[in-house]
């Protein structure tokens, strides 16, 4: 079967996850239908609609504004972020309209007043949003998405930006550590039991961009033609009357390649009777449980014994950064990763805010503004970042311009890109090709940065946040 490759990896993963029986990306066969997102309008919080209605009242709504989302601080003990989500936004955005469904659901309840519901009836976006490519590593107040228009469109936006990339950005974060730790062998997302329908296949994406090869979610692999891959569960072989009836059923349906689930029973009597059903084309046995680092260890050597020097081994049971890091010496080809991955690791958001950071005055001249209270002041003024590298094209800092593009020294990346334009999603951003895109981003991102971003303990970001402003 042919490989599959996102941004230059080697095109081995059908080599080894064939075995868990791999379908390829929708791009190997028909092309995947177009995202279509359901109606996204209440999916806000009632405060924006009141900061609506009474800034229409007051007239200040039609000022031009810019909000920015950014992230005060990373996890504790994280060195670096990973964006992701955007692409969903923007599928989101063209779907954020206020129907008849949506009207009389706020009129009904008496949220809004009529000139309120009158101005919803009529809204789509008109401004522009720029910010990190999805993939892209992100630092403490990075500028990772800002919103140019007036203040009641950009305001009633801030719920659904910030669900969005607080979760997929939490995810595609856990992914990254996952992958690193696992040092070239692949992941596979195997998390959708384990989270809500809809966060599954958010999830699922989020970890390919984080770096992970496929995903079991297969409503993933429709919207964004994404491998996807399958194995059995227990409840297979408890169903036939032994384990040797389940593999050969299992053989019989989807060939030697296919992967046995080993554990059910005694592991070592399932690998022997694995190998004598399956033979030396047997593409993989499962672990799921018990010491994995040892195990692996002593049935890769009874695999080698019996002959079957190519048969893979897939290691599951909850894994997550540290277990994958503990198990780098033991003779294991993949890891199949849910729990920990869709819940962020232990950090579940991204801790994203969403602040208004300038606007026009009652001159129409843009001002900056802030919040100061304490322990969660933000730096007001619009912004634009770049990340300094040095000679060898190693990052050294992100650097954020203040109401400027920050100078470039001649080997700097610049980071903000353009994603809406006068309420046009820009090519590329969207669909499968922006999953593509950003795993191809965050192999890159993540390669220019200091090797200390590879470290699961705890540390400071691996490159400081620095600011320029114009001169006064």
């Amino acid at each position: 079967m042919a490989g599959y490759s996102l941004g230059g990896r080697p095109a081995i993963v059908f080599r080894v996850t064939d075995a868990l029986t791999t379908n390829p990306p929708a791009a190997a066969g028909p092309t995947p239908p177009a995202v279509t997102a359901p109606n996204s309008a209440l999916f806000t919080d009632q405060y924006e609609l009141t900061m609506l209605q009474a800034s229409l009242h007051s007239g200040a709504a039609h000022r031009r504004s810019v909000f920015e989302a950014f992230a005060r601080r990373l996890p504790a003990g994280r060195r670096y972020g990973v964006v992701a989500g955007t692409g969903r936004l923007l599928e989101a955005l063209a779907a954020f309209r206020f129907d008849d469904v949506q009207l009389a659901f706020l009129s009904d309840h008496r949220i809004v007043d009529d000139a309120t519901l009158a101005w919803l009836a009529g809204f789509r976006f008109t401004g522009s949003i720029s910010g990190y490519a999805e993939g892209e590593a992100y630092f403490p107040n990075s500028p990772i998405l800002t919103v140019e228009s007036t203040f009641a469109e950009a305001c009633i936006l801030e719920t659904l930006i910030l669900s969005i990339l607080n979760h997929d950005s939490a995810i595609a974060s856990a992914a990254s550590r996952m992958t690193g730790a696992a040092a070239g062998r692949p992941c596979i997302e195997m998390g959708s039991r384990r989270t809500h329908e809809e966060s599954a296949v958010a999830a699922a994406r989020a970890a390919i961009i984080g770096g992970f090869a496929s995903t079991s979610n297969l409503e993933a692999g429709r919207r964004y033609g994404v491998p996807t891959v399958g194995t059995a569960a227990h409840s297979f072989t408890l169903l036939h009357d032994s384990e040797r009836a389940a593999f050969e059923a299992q053989v019989a349906a989807l060939g030697r390649s296919t992967s046995l689930l080993v554990d059910t029973y005694d592991v070592e009597q399932g690998v022997r009777t694995a190998v004598d059903v399956a033979g030396p084309e047997l593409g993989a046995v499962r672990l799921d449980s018990g010491d994995l680092v040892a195990q692996a260890r002593w049935v890769r050597e009874l695999l080698d014994d019996l002959g079957n020097h190519l048969t893979k081994i897939v290691v599951t049971s909850d894994l997550d950064e540290f277990a994958i890091g503990l198990l780098a010496s033991a003779p294991v080809d993949s890891y199949g990763v849910g729990t920990s991955l869709v819940t962020g690791s232990g950090a579940p958001t991204a801790g994203m805010v969403y602040k208004l950071v300038s606007r026009q005055d009652d001159h129409g001249t843009f001002v900056s503004v802030a919040k100061a209270a304490k322990n969660k002041a933000s730096v007001g003024g619009h912004k634009r970042a770049l990340r300094r590298l040095d000679e060898h094209g190693r990052a050294q800092a992100e650097i954020v311009g203040i109401g400027i593009s920050p100078g470039d020294d001649g080997n700097d990346r610049p980071l903000t890109q353009q994603f809406v334009s006068d309420g046009v999603v820009l090519p590329g951003w969207t669909g499968p090709e922006a999953v593509t895109r950003a795993a191809e981003r965050h192999l890159r991102s993540i390669a220019e940065l200091p090797g200390a971003v590879r470290r699961l303990q705890r540390g400071e970001p691996v490159i400081p946040t620095e600011y320029e402003e114009a001169a006064s």
